[in-house]
């Protein structure tokens, strides 16, 4: 009898991991692909109504009007007529993957113990199972920045594409840069430890930027000399002083921007990307004389101050455009990581307040895709470039149009289904029969 409940609960527990099961990775693609009479809409800014774009072997090696071509059209057809073609969308400093509850602890796995991190790498900790990754690929998001969290430096991150069996899979480009998180001059009170909440100077600013200065000091010593024991925190700095390495500062404060951009030059540091800069407007131009770009923190947020703009967040990222820095999309803050499938929806509020739709795309794909270091090879619909891309019942920008009927990552057509998905069908049928009745 014990035998008998035993098996009995095997059984529940293999058909209960079968209905939540992650959608099985697509195969590689074995035939060509041509999509035809879609509104494509490049990711550079360009759109060609009527479009041509034909797949093979994982890469587009043809994108142009369809009254162009008079030839045969190779492989599987699919008639997209009405419809919009897009690049995938690509979200940068994520932590999906790396948390999926975090109420329970042991999915938890997006900070490390210690202040000075660079060795620590995120692609190692990421899940590719994750059903929070899963529910991206309907909105159209099907890359993302996976990165680390906490302290002075939390670590390294990597790029990855949403449909894989493991993180060796996933990877698009391992180690593309190092996280900082550069000390604020002014801070709040901690209230639940009873300490006065209202903004006050930080007494230990120069002191966390001089901890920070030193630190890189040291590692370009122990690397130009002669490296007589292992040291794990510095070995991980070479790629960053020889250029290979981006280095993604988490900053907001005009102050903070001005000092960083010192350390920039003290540190002779090529590849810099501000992330957040919410107050990054007021030095727009000290940025763009300094090459340094800068990822925009989510739109769908109120401002932080009470005599600012109440659509300031809305129209940062246009803002910072018009002043000739380079900007993309980013999307962390709370709820981040189900926040994330929410990146269309964030280019389109700032399209909404000022940005031309085609500008606002590139916020999520070829400038995105630029400041990560991929453009040779996603963020725009070009020939030679990586087939990353979907096909929209209408504008992907607007939660009311993108409804997505193909997805491709690598030319691979993969699933659209998860959970959720699967939750609405459920239920949408017992409404529809519950009107019947």
């Amino acid at each position: 009898m014990k035998l008998l409940k035993t098996y009995i609960l095997i059984a529940i527990l293999m058909i209960s991991g079968q209905s939540f099961a992650q959608q099985t990775p697509a195969g590689k693609q074995t035939e060509a692909i041509t999509i035809v009479g879609a509104t494509a809409h490049l990711g550079n800014g360009e759109i060609i109504e009527n479009s041509l774009i034909i797949i093979e072997n994982g890469k587009i090696i043809e994108v142009t009007s369809k009254d162009l071509t008079k030839r045969q059209y190779p492989g599987k057809i699919i008639n997209a007529e009405g419809k919009h073609v897009y690049p995938g969308f690509i979200a940068p400093n994520s932590t999906l993957g790396l948390v999926e509850i975090s109420a329970v602890k042991a999915t938890v796995d997006q900070d490390e113990i210690g202040e000075m991190l660079p060795n620590i790498r995120s692609l190692i900790a990421y899940n590719a199972e994750s059903k929070i990754v899963e529910s991206m690929r309907p909105n159209g998001v099907l890359l993302g920045q996976i990165v680390p969290r906490g302290e002075k430096i939390s670590g390294t991150s990597s790029i990855v594409q949403f449909d894989a069996w493991n993180w060796e899979d996933a990877v698009v480009k391992e180690d593309d840069g190092l996280h900082i998180n550069w000390p604020e001059n002014y801070k709040r009170g901690r209230w639940w430890r009873g300490e006065d909440p209202d903004l006050k100077p930080n007494k230990e600013y120069m002191e966390d930027v001089q901890e920070l200065s030193d630190f890189f000091s040291s590692a370009r010593a122990y690397l130009e000399g002669k490296r007589d024991y292992k040291n794990l925190q510095f070995l991980a700095m070479e790629p960053v002083f020889n250029g290979d390495k981006k280095v993604f500062v988490h900053v907001d404060g005009e102050k903070e921007i001005l000092d960083l951009i010192q350390f920039k030059k003290e540190h002779k540091l090529e590849n810099l990307i501000i992330v957040g800069g919410y107050y990054a407007l007021g030095v727009a131009e000290d940025l763009k004389n300094n090459d340094i770009p800068v990822l925009v923190n989510r739109p769908h947020s109120i401002p932080e101050e009470a005599y600012e703009d109440y659509d300031y967040p809305y129209k940062l990222a246009k803002l910072l455009q018009d002043k000739g820095v380079l900007v993309a999309l980013e999307s962390s803050g709370q709820m981040e990581r189900m926040n994330t499938r929410n990146l269309p929806f964030y280019a389109g509020t700032v399209a909404a307040f000022g940005m031309d739709k085609e500008d606002a795309l590139k916020l999520i794909t070829s400038n995105t895709a630029k400041i990560l270091g991929i453009d040779d090879n996603y963020g725009s619909l070009e020939k030679g470039k990586s087939a990353t891309l979907f096909i929209s019942e209408g504008d992907a920008l607007d939660m009311r149009g993108n409804i997505l009927t193909h997805a491709f990552i690598d030319g691979r057509k993969i699933s659209l289904e998860t959970h959720q998905t699967e939750l609405w069908k459920r239920y949408s049928r017992k409404y529809k029969e519950q009107e019947s009745e």
